[in-house]
């Protein structure tokens, strides 16, 4: 444990931090894996609903810098593939 004033805060900066960044990568997930229950089914108008969720927060993770940007290109582009497929 650290002994300065400065170093106990940033420990504690440093967790919270990591426990909102641990659930705004939780809820990105879950939100592409909606989206790609949503596909697997079939249903255009179901997968469309969740590809507009998850695509905002996979933006959104890229904003904050959650995700590199190209990681967020790549699963975006995979994400307009996928609704692109269901008929």
């Amino acid at each position: 444990m650290p002994n300065i004033k400065s170093a106990k805060k940033r420990v504690l900066v440093a967790e919270a931090r990591n426990a909102r960044n641990k659930a705004e990568k939780s809820a990105l997930k879950t939100a592409i894996k909606k989206f790609e229950a949503a596909a697997v089914d079939g249903d255009r108008t179901e997968a469309e609903g969740t590809y507009k969720v998850a695509v905002k927060a996979i933006d959104k993770a890229a904003a904050k810098g959650l995700m590199h940007k190209n990681n967020a290109a790549h699963k975006k582009s995979a994400l307009t593939l996928k609704l692109n497929k269901i008929g």
